[in-house]
């Protein structure tokens, strides 16, 4: 019986990459092994989906059991992936041991946890899946029984906090965004436009506390079984920032980023940085296993002689993370191909992020970290990015200029 193309992770990326696979593909068993449920959903959605009146229910567009069988793919459930075998292809569950042709890590990223002061520190969430969202929003409904709107208070004002954020307003909810930064979304956009985002959030009542960070959460009212899962009549939680501010609040919420799970391929030796280092072709420092998406840190050359047709394999290091949607897209295309046989290195086009801030739409073409040069205002809600050199390397849009994304990518040069 021919081994499986195993998938680890039922996220964009792993079911991303059986859907490639199979347009070429139609006949080698693919075995999808997932800790949720392995319904598909759009993640990005998970930021939006309140002011849409989206419940958990409704943000799955497919259910498993029909990806399943649309793909001809075995569904492996609810199931751990406790430790990869390199040297005999062949991984451990919580259901057993499987073997494989070849493996692809799809186990994306884990939101960071900073440590925190105070009995209620446990109580902080973080959403980065559906069952995440599940919990957060089961704390949000139903609203308090005072009449005043149930109070959140977001760590991290990214691109994730800021969604949020505005998700949040939007929809009726206090909201207070805590950041070490002095605005929005600091590192991305020049700071004329991170202004601007701060402005219409601050418009929807989103209160802002700059050069701040969560020091503790406590209790202020006993807790029992119906404060952990909705909020109290009252403030449930007093948090205390470093600055000394006490902000009581229903609801604590960690946007502050997220860190590529690597734990699995560390333990089996793969080589690892921010992420799962892999190849131009997607392959990891074992043969036969590659990884994709936010567990994989995307670096230049090739781990191995017979990859290159013969020639001198450059060892890949350093890279970059790609915590997004296109990236994804781009190179499960580029992975099916290998996977059966034919060796495609991945190529990133320019890939703008729409950023869902409806109090003021965003799309954001960043240059590549660390490119020297700086961010020029052209005309109201457009800036660009010129390196040393002059070259254009990255822009901003925001407001009514955003429809503009395909006109400005043109002019960056990659």
């Amino acid at each position: 019986m021919t081994a499986p193309l195993l998938i680890i992770g039922a996220g964009l990326a792993g079911w991303t990459t059986a859907r490639e696979f199979r347009k070429l593909d139609t006949q080698t068993p693919i075995l999808l092994v997932t800790a949720d449920s392995g319904d598909f959903y759009a993640k990005p959605s998970l930021s939006n989906a309140l002011v849409q009146q989206r419940g958990p229910a409704q943000l799955v567009s497919t259910a498993a059991a029909k990806m399943s069988e649309s793909l001809k793919v075995t569904l492996l459930a609810h199931t751990r992936v406790t430790a990869l075998h390199p040297l005999t292809n062949s991984i451990s569950t919580s259901q057993g041991d499987f073997s494989y042709s070849q493996l692809v890590l799809a186990t994306g990223a884990q939101p960071i946890r900073v440590p925190l002061e105070g009995e209620a520190a446990t109580q902080v969430l973080s959403i980065n899946s559906l069952d995440d969202f599940a919990l957060f929003h089961a704390r949000l409904t139903p609203p308090r029984t005072d009449g005043r709107p149930t109070q959140v208070l977001i760590m991290g004002a990214g691109l994730i906090g800021c969604e949020f954020a505005n998700d949040l307003a939007a929809s009726g909810f206090g909201v207070t965004v805590v950041d070490p930064a002095n605005a929005p979304l600091a590192a991305l956009l020049p700071p004329e436009a991170s202004l601007q985002l701060r402005d219409a959030l601050g418009a929807l009542g989103v209160n802002w506390h700059w050069g701040d960070t969560v020091k503790a959460v406590r209790y202020t009212t006993p807790p029992n079984s119906a404060s952990l899962t909705s909020p109290t009549q009252g403030a449930a939680l007093q948090v205390e920032l470093t600055s000394g501010v006490q902000v009581p609040v229903d609801m604590v919420l960690s946007a502050i980023g997220l860190r590529s799970e690597t734990a699995l391929a560390q333990a089996a030796g793969l080589v690892c940085e921010r992420g799962v280092q892999v190849d131009a072709s997607l392959q990891t420092s074992a043969p036969h296993i590659f990884s994709l998406g936010d567990s994989a840190q995307y670096g230049p050359g090739l781990w191995h002689a017979e990859a290159a047709a013969g020639s001198t394999p450059r060892q890949p290091t350093g890279g970059r993370t790609l915590p997004y949607v296109m990236p994804i897209m781009s190179a499960a295309k580029a992975l099916a191909a290998t996977l059966v046989g034919q060796r495609t290195e991945v190529v990133f086009p320019l890939m703008p992020v729409a950023v869902k801030t409806p109090a003021l739409p965003m799309v954001v073409a960043p240059p590549a970290p660390g490119t020297p040069g700086q961010w020029l205002s052209a005309e109201p809600g457009l800036w660009q990015f010129n390196d040393a050199q002059g070259l254009r390397r990255g822009f901003v849009l925001t407001g009514s200029q955003t429809p503009r994304r395909g006109e400005q990518a043109k002019l960056v040069v990659a």
